[in-house]
């Protein structure tokens, strides 16, 4: 009898079996290991080597439940939405996602390419490394999944059945939460630096202004199916090595505003800029690669705002989306959306329940006083000023100008 006929949570020797009857990749006879890597929120990793064959693969398998907390009940056909997606990124914008070989509905896992030989992003980041080709891959990989996706480009009854087959409830649900309503204010859940806590009080939970800018953007979270986004774009869920970047973990994917990718890749190059600004020592180093996370951010920005404008002239197929003015327009929201995605997820990985290594591997208090203030007081600027937000500059303005309030003494 197959054991693999219904579902059941995989440990590392069920994979063992899984690999070699399920899968038509590795020899019949290979002396296969495996070993449990994931050290995400909601899933099950598994990397599957033949050593003496040099061949080896990944296996994410989705469960029921999150693996940050039992609290959130979670679908698992997001591994078939991830699934899809991955092969659908593959064709937009090829080299700059894993291969995926199968999808298993029974089993809810994912088979797909080993990136062994690349690392993650963030860590490689909280390592001072540096990535001079990251921007140029970044912003291509957001250029054709956003704007080949949306309604610029696509027949519009045929991105409308995207809508619907990749519509997302459980994990949208995690991002409103998480990300649009937790943060601002005090709720049970969050997981605020104690020293901060008097601060976020009258910065943020107290501030009418800004409660009604962030129902705003929750609103425009939920009601904008603009592009099929990745919605979980931050440094984690990116795998780099000199000449690569391969994009990861698209589960949260749905429909949404195409700015929520570009502002959490830009608030979590804000979160390694804040890391090295912490723990390096003063020197020609550290400018270095302080100087070369900024230009990143601004690289980032202004690459996707100009490859945007060619790829639309391109590849547009909406005759009312080619009036004057209108490309600069959809471009300026996007870009609004982008700043103000920033400035919630500076905010909600500083006081919600899934924090960042960046900012909580900080070892000496105050540093990591000062660098959580940092990121709630630009969190908050990003989002009152989104309007203002019109290129990279603009970006990395708002970070100096944080570093200069909170300069060390």
């Amino acid at each position: 009898m197959n054991k693999f006929n219904s579902y059941f949570t995989m440990t590392e020797s069920d994979v063992v079996q899984y690999a070699l009857s399920e899968l038509d990749f590795f020899a019949p006879d290979a002396e296969l290991t495996c070993k449990e890597i994931g050290d995400g929120n909601l899933n099950y990793v598994f990397r599957v080597e033949d050593a003496k064959a040099g061949r080896s693969l990944i296996i994410k398998q989705a469960g029921p439940v999150a693996r940050i907390s039992d609290e959130f009940k979670v679908s698992p056909d997001r591994n078939r939405i991830e699934a899809e997606i991955l092969r659908l990124q593959h064709d937009l914008a090829p080299g700059l996602v894993p291969e995926v070989y199968k999808y298993d509905a029974v089993m809810n896992c994912c088979v797909m390419e080993d990136l062994s030989d690349h690392e993650i992003l963030r860590t490689a980041l909280m390592q001072h490394k540096q990535f001079p080709l990251f921007a140029e891959h970044i912003s291509t990989f957001m250029v054709n999944t956003l704007l080949f996706t949306s309604d610029v480009v696509m027949n519009h009854k045929e991105k409308k059945q995207c809508v619907k087959q990749f519509i997302n409830p459980d994990l949208c649900e995690i991002t409103e939460d998480l990300v649009y309503t937790e943060p601002f204010y005090d709720c049970p859940r969050n997981d605020v630096y104690p020293p901060l806590r008097s601060f976020v009080k009258e910065y943020l939970w107290d501030d009418e202004a800004l409660l009604l800018e962030t129902a705003k953007l929750k609103f425009e979270f939920m009601t904008n199916a603009q592009s099929l986004i990745h919605g979980d774009l931050h440094t984690g869920s990116i795998f780099v090595k000199a000449d690569s970047t391969k994009v990861i973990d698209p589960e949260f994917a749905f429909y949404g505003p195409a700015g929520y990718d570009v502002g959490n890749v830009v608030a979590n190059l804000i979160f390694a800029f804040l890391h090295a600004e912490s723990v390096m020592e003063e020197g020609a180093e550290k400018e270095i690669h302080l100087d070369w996370l900024l230009t990143t951010i601004r690289d980032i920005v202004d690459l996707f705002k100009t490859k945007l404008m060619e790829a639309w002239q391109e590849k547009g197929t909406e005759r009312t989306a080619r009036f004057k003015g209108f490309p600069e327009y959809y471009l300026d929201m996007i870009l609004q959306d982008t700043a103000g995605v920033a400035g919630l997820e500076l905010c909600r990985r500083t006081l919600g329940i899934a924090g960042v290594k960046d900012i909580t591997s900080i070892s000496d208090a105050s540093a990591r006083e000062r660098a959580e203030k940092m990121c709630i007081v630009m969190g908050k600027r990003f989002i009152m000023e989104r309007k203002q937000m019109k290129n990279g500059a603009d970006f990395t303005n708002v970070v100096a100008a944080a570093g200069e309030v909170y300069s060390r003494s």
